[in-house]
């Protein structure tokens, strides 16, 4: 495992890291899905442990995943361990009518905050995500203060933003307030919208984070248009036949030529790409078994020049169009 810095902080994270959103388990609020089907607790454990002996010591959660049950699994794991760096994320909760309910007020972000390091077992989180927080939110202020609040109070380490899946508006608006340490992102093969942020960002000194390298698993080349996905797996809703016969028609004729010229997978293949950008402080596939850990880990490979340039203009190419069909989907 090689180890990057995070922006101009003190943190060294594993180029890979831990997504933890699917060990959260099945979770649906308002009758929306916000989970990926049902977990195994023992499962989740055993994968977390098999992490950190492949190298992992990025794990990234949010109180929202499972609704606090990812973060739960990971305190029970690590409690105050400090050889691991975790990160979380606020801004979304359950509201009073059972419906999902965003909120950045300064008082919820300290309270949550708070409930989030008890179920963490942790005296400080590593690093503290908005959730997806929109331009208003930051405009107010409230949730600015409140992260530097935690900041002052020793409670967060460091603090950013994760962005939606191409947010200009806010990342600017922290940048130029020099504001916070990190941003997350979306980022793979398929998605390349938020290139120029990212840029932009690490030259200001914030550290990365890659999110979704994998496209809800598109690009590992395994989902088929005939496959289905439980009612309470995300997915249901967002991964169409034709978004999956489109994509598994691309990785045919461009990707496993390429995967089979460095010996590695379509999965390693596309997560070789997103470490290609010296930008990238870590990317974080989602993992739930120790099985997917060894996927995830044993199949990077260094990407020449050439062909990391080739596989950024394909997005423009072929990958754009298949891009519009996700964005649709929601």
């Amino acid at each position: 495992m090689q180890y990057r810095k995070f922006g101009n902080t003190d943190l060294l994270v594993s180029e890979i890291g831990f997504g933890a959103w699917a060990i959260g388990g099945a979770a649906e609020v308002g009758g929306i899905q916000i989970g990926w089907g049902p977990s195994d607790d023992s499962l989740s454990e055993k994968a977390i442990h098999a992490a950190v002996e492949a190298g992992i010591n990025f794990f990234d959660t949010a109180d929202f995943y499972g609704l606090g049950h990812s973060e739960s699994l990971l305190g029970s794991v690590f409690g105050n361990n400090s050889e691991v760096v975790i990160a979380s994320k606020v801004g979304q909760k359950v509201g009073a009518k059972g419906v999902i309910e965003i909120d950045y007020s300064k008082e919820y972000i300290l309270q949550a905050c708070d409930l989030s390091l008890k179920r963490l077992k942790r005296e400080a989180i590593d690093f503290y995500q908005l959730h997806v927080a929109r331009l208003d939110h930051l405009q107010k202020g409230e949730c600015i203060e409140a992260m530097e609040i935690l900041q002052q109070q020793g409670k967060v380490r460091y603090w950013g933003q994760s962005l939606i899946t191409f947010a200009p508006e806010e990342a600017d608006y922290l940048m130029q307030a020099g504001k916070g340490q990190g941003f997350q992102l979306v980022l793979n093969l398929i998605n390349q919208l938020s290139v120029p942020v990212m840029k932009q960002a690490s030259l200001k000194g914030y550290g990365i984070i890659a999110r979704m390298p994998l496209q809800f698993g598109l690009l590992t080349g395994r989902i088929k248009p005939t496959d289905t996905f439980p009612p309470d797996d995300h997915r249901s809703k967002r991964l169409t036949p034709s978004i999956i016969t489109n994509t598994t028609d691309i990785l045919r004729t461009e990707m496993l030529p390429m995967a089979k010229q460095y010996n590695t997978t379509l999965a390693g293949l596309a997560l070789s790409f997103i470490l290609g950008f010296k930008e990238v402080s870590t990317v974080i596939p989602g993992i739930r078994t120790p099985e997917q850990v060894r996927q995830n880990t044993a199949f990077i490979v260094k990407l020449s020049e050439s062909d990391h340039q080739y596989l950024c203009n394909l997005f423009e190419q072929r990958w754009r169009p298949v891009l519009e069909m996700i964005r649709l989907q929601g």
